[in-house]
């Protein structure tokens, strides 16, 4: 039965370069795939662009390509990534470059297009296309239509595909999906389809992809049995040996630190999956709840009898314009009485934006007693005041300008009881608001371009 090895290169930005290196090296791989993309990162990176039409990628992954590339490139090594952000085809420009560099002769890097819509809005509103927010269910989306900054689609693996079949040796995309870039590899080596004899492979696909996609979250990062992690200063990245019936286990190397058991696979099943039994990717949809997860010791797992269905007929978008601007204050207060100091201070804070003719209704102001219940928020019930030796008290406040956010902010720091300390508010901030949609699947055609290094 044919096998293919499939390693994480990373899970999010940035990365640990010399970790992929490692598996490079060690992992027996024929493909290495680097995860780097989330909502922020590609908010960060059209920031980035607006300031340099050359930027838009993701800097750090490219400047880890000049270690990883020619060490990959030796052993035969494919690589796939998604670090090409919002500007792939300038991050296969520099790719190339590493290789000239490198001395590596014809290499062949694809770029993947199509994710980028931003041009097309006009387009699909005439179509009668309506951009439904999927948080708010607002479909007016005129509001925002003349500021828009970035709209790509969370694409699949069909052009990655294309272009391993083409013969690439490195494929560069922007926003496909985070299991894409290890579905395609499977699906090239093993001849699946997009039909419907393949859809509980390809769900088995996705499956492996996901607990793959987040790096060292499946040896021990953010793991329920943290305690036990052998070496957790030095965790290393994971890797699939998949067969074509769609089973996989999961390896890592032997010579670093992690833990890979049962445990650690099923934490990162369910990480960020709102429905296991439906994980809806825009290759096709999963069941995590079908998936049987085999420890076998020494780092190894085998995962089988995974299945999926077909791919949905819309894809899910990302679009991004200004929202404003941010400003934070922290106050560190100490005790006796640090809760009581606390919601005093808060108190006034409201009392002092009513006096400057701000409802509280109308503001968007975020407070968190941090050491309390800043992450848990109302699910964690407050503490007796004598079991608390100090907090901070966290005020983020949004505001159409930079003045607004700044004044809306330092409302809270008129009172200073004793034992508080106050912070340096931090400089307003721009940001990028999200309006997440759909899009249907055909009104996103992708594709990709080869650049070859003679």
């Amino acid at each position: 039965m044919k096998k293919i090895r499939i390693g994480a290169g990373s899970g999010y930005a940035p990365s640990k370069t010399g970790e992929a290196l490692r598996l490079v090296r060690e992992g027996n791989l024929n493909y290495i795939c680097f995860d780097q993309l989330a909502e922020l990162t590609m908010s960060i990176m059209s920031k980035n662009q607006q300031k340099d039409p050359t930027k838009g990628y993701l800097t750090q992954h490219i400047d880890g390509m000049k270690q990883v590339l020619p060490e990959a490139h030796k052993r035969g090594v494919k690589i796939i990534t998604n670090g090409g952000g919002v500007n792939p085809e300038a991050a296969a420009d520099q790719i190339l470059k590493i290789a000239a560099e490198s001395n590596i002769q014809g290499l062949k890097v694809a770029v993947i297009k199509g994710d980028n819509i931003a041009g097309r809005i006009d387009e699909l509103l005439k179509k009668g296309w309506k951009f439904t927010n999927l948080e708010t269910g607002e479909d007016d989306i005129s509001q925002i239509k003349d500021n828009i900054l970035i709209a790509n689609a969370y694409i699949g693996s069909d052009s990655i595909i294309a272009a391993l079949e083409a013969g690439a040796d490195v494929v560069v995309a922007g926003r496909c999906s985070d299991s894409a870039l290890f579905v395609a590899p499977m699906m090239h080596e093993f001849g699946w389809k997009f039909e419907d004899a393949y859809w509980p492979r390809i769900g088995a696909a996705i499956t492996i992809g996901h607990t793959l996609e987040c790096a060292d979250f499946v040896t021990g990062v953010a793991s329920p049995v943290w305690e036990h992690v052998p070496k957790p200063n030095e965790i290393v990245y994971p890797l699939a040996e998949v067969c074509e019936d769609g089973t996989a286990i999961l390896e890592m190397p032997s010579s670093g630190g992690g833990l890979l058991n049962e445990w650690t696979v099923k934490s990162q099943l369910v990480y960020e999956v709102h429905d296991p039994k439906n994980y809806i990717m825009p290759d096709g949809v999963a069941d995590m709840t079908a998936v049987k997860v085999e420890d076998l010791g020494n780092n190894r797992v085998r995962l089988s009898n995974m299945t999926g269905k077909r791919r949905p007929d819309t894809l899910k978008v990302i679009i991004g314009y200004p929202g404003g601007f941010i400003a934070e204050t922290m106050n560190y207060i100490s005790a006796p009485k640090a809760l009581t100091k606390a919601k005093r201070v808060e108190e006034l804070g409201w009392k002092n934006l009513a006096k400057y003719g701000m409802k509280r209704e109308d503001v968007d102001v975020q407070i968190d007693y941090v050491g309390i219940n800043s992450i848990l928020k109302s699910i964690v019930p407050m503490p007796d005041e004598d079991q608390i030796n100090e907090l901070c008290l966290r005020v983020a406040a949004r505001g159409k300008n930079p003045l607004e956010a700044g004044m809306i902010a330092v409302s809270f720091l008129d009172m200073s009881p004793v034992g508080f300390t106050v912070s340096v508010p931090s400089k307003p901030r721009s940001y990028i608001s999200l309006w997440p949609t759909l899009i249907p699947r055909e009104e996103v055609p992708t594709s990709f371009i080869m650049k070859r290094l003679e």
